[in-house]
């Protein structure tokens, strides 16, 4: 009889659960403590196995907090409405009003026209448009918008007869993994991005009561995702794929076959871009509105993207529906396609840390990790970047990002250094993991289009996680206290 890895967990998770609550009693540790460790153990091992749902695992903290008096009920749940949580659901809606009127294919498409289109420069048209939408909407949802356009620019090189032989398999294998790449890059650059860059924000609040605005995680973001986008391309079209034939046959007419596709620019895409375009402009300059000319001091990032995402269902389209009555740009039937998985994913994060700070249980951890202080705080940043890397290529990035941040931040105190240089290292790490269909949404989604094999995206991918593990290790230790102003080699005394 063979037992699945989801078997294996189902039982494995209670019952580390309630050996670590009945027996591990170390010296300092409080019941609460242990109570929160023991859930922490049994949470981990069901994201790890995905004994069920990992979104339904999230949920365990409301039961296992509660019951063991480890949290208060009130306070557990309430992490489920964290105001980041909100910050993400504006920001959805406005992606979800892209997808819905078709402005992404017209945003995507004239990317790709304008840069060119010999065959690396439809890659890097791709990896331009599918990053530059990723850095606003779900890196996954950006995979899949993408994903039909590719799929018929492959095609079209396959039935062209002046295709060299190989040529078209080289270029469609290189051009999905481009685009499953250049969606997790893309989402590292802003805040809404990807989802372990809210936790990392959420953690931060929860832990230290301090705020990471969307601008200044911006400054910090964006460069890394530009680099690492011009990394890839020229990693993909100089070194993992040999092209013989540089141009490509029939690939401008088939990129204006499908804009001239498109009908005329609608009245829904344009008042779309303009609520879009204010919501980005708001995000961006709020801390300048805020700490140089001293107005809208209550303005906060989720009121702004909750204010974006509201004004769609405000705002006439140009449909009726069977009164005659004009429909806005966005009903409530849309918000099926909210991922409300991810969205329970961040309060379980939420919820972990609550637990971590209030049991005592960040504390001990932190004074158990005396052995690191003589670490090299470079070598320590290099290690947990690969090893997070690493990590996510077999665990939910999400799942991972929940289960380290408040371990992490708990660590930076024992060790007196600033909490950013491993919370920040870890979370930027989570978005990186290139190898395996199952590391990230993206490459799950690529996988499915038929021109890869798990072969291909491990020989590639490797190399693509090692030059991000490097890019990320310098961006951390040596441009974040920079960009942040911050001293990395102490932890701040005000937020002690």
């Amino acid at each position: 009889m063979t037992f699945s890895a989801k078997f294996v967990g189902r039982l494995a998770g209670p019952i580390l659960f309630a050996l670590i609550l009945m027996f591990f009693h170390p010296s300092g540790l409080s019941p609460e403590a242990n109570a929160v460790l023991a859930a922490t153990a049994w949470i981990a091992v069901w994201w790890v196995t995905e004994a069920i749902p990992i979104a339904a695992t999230a949920l365990l903290p409301i039961v296992l907090f509660s019951s063991t008096g480890a949290v208060d009920l009130q306070a557990t749940t309430s992490q489920y409405g964290h105001r980041y949580i909100f910050l993400y659901i504006g920001g959805f809606l406005i992606a979800i009003a892209i997808e819905k009127w078709g402005l992404h294919r017209r945003i995507a498409l004239n990317i790709i026209n304008l840069i060119g289109t010999n065959i690396t420069s439809i890659i890097l048209g791709f990896m331009v448009a599918t990053a530059g939408l990723s850095m606003w909407i779900s890196n996954t949802a950006t995979a899949v918008m993408m994903l039909p356009i590719g799929m018929a620019i492959v095609a079209q090189l396959r039935d062209n007869p002046q295709t060299e032989a190989g040529e078209n398999e080289t270029f469609g294998k290189a051009l999905m993994l481009a685009i499953a790449y250049s969606a997790s890059i893309g989402g590292i650059a802003t805040l809404i991005g990807t989802p372990p860059n809210l936790v990392l924000a959420g953690v931060v609040e929860e832990v230290y009561g301090v705020e990471i605005s969307f601008l200044q995680w911006f400054k910090f973001g964006l460069p890394i995702s530009l680099i690492l986008l011009a990394l890839c391309w020229v990693y993909l079209t100089r070194f993992a794929f040999q092209f013989r034939q540089k141009s490509f046959p029939g690939g401008r007419q088939e990129i204006q076959k499908q804009l001239h596709a498109l009908k005329a620019f609608s009245r829904e895409e344009k008042l779309l871009l303009g609520v879009f375009s204010l919501t980005a402009a708001a995000w961006i300059s709020r801390s300048f509105l805020q700490q140089q000319l001293g107005l809208f001091p209550r303005l906060d990032d989720t009121i702004i993207a909750m204010t974006g995402g509201l004004c769609l269902f405000l705002i006439p389209s140009g449909n009726v529906n069977e009164d005659a009555k004009p429909l806005p740009l966005l009903d409530w039937e849309d918000t099926k396609n909210l991922p409300w998985g991810i969205v329970l994913l961040f309060g379980g994060g939420m919820a972990l840390a609550e637990g971590f700070t209030s049991s005592g249980l960040a504390v001990w951890i932190g004074s158990q990790t005396t052995l690191l202080e003589s670490v090299s705080m470079l070598l320590l940043v290099l290690i947990l970047v690969a090893a997070v890397n690493f990590l996510t290529e077999i665990t939910s990035n999400l799942a991972t990002t929940s289960m380290l941040l408040p371990i992490l931040a708990s660590m930076a105190v024992s060790m007196n250094v600033h909490p950013f240089l491993l919370m920040v290292g870890a979370t930027v790490a989570a978005s990186c993991a290139f190898m395996l269909p199952v590391a990230t949404p993206p490459n799950a989604v690529v996988f499915g289009s038929g021109h890869l094999r798990i072969p291909d995206m491990v020989r590639v991918g490797i190399w693509l996680n090692v030059i991000s593990i490097v890019l990320l290790t310098v961006f951390v230790y040596w441009v974040l206290p920079i960009v942040w102003d911050i001293q990395i080699s102490e932890f701040p005394d005000t937020w002690r």
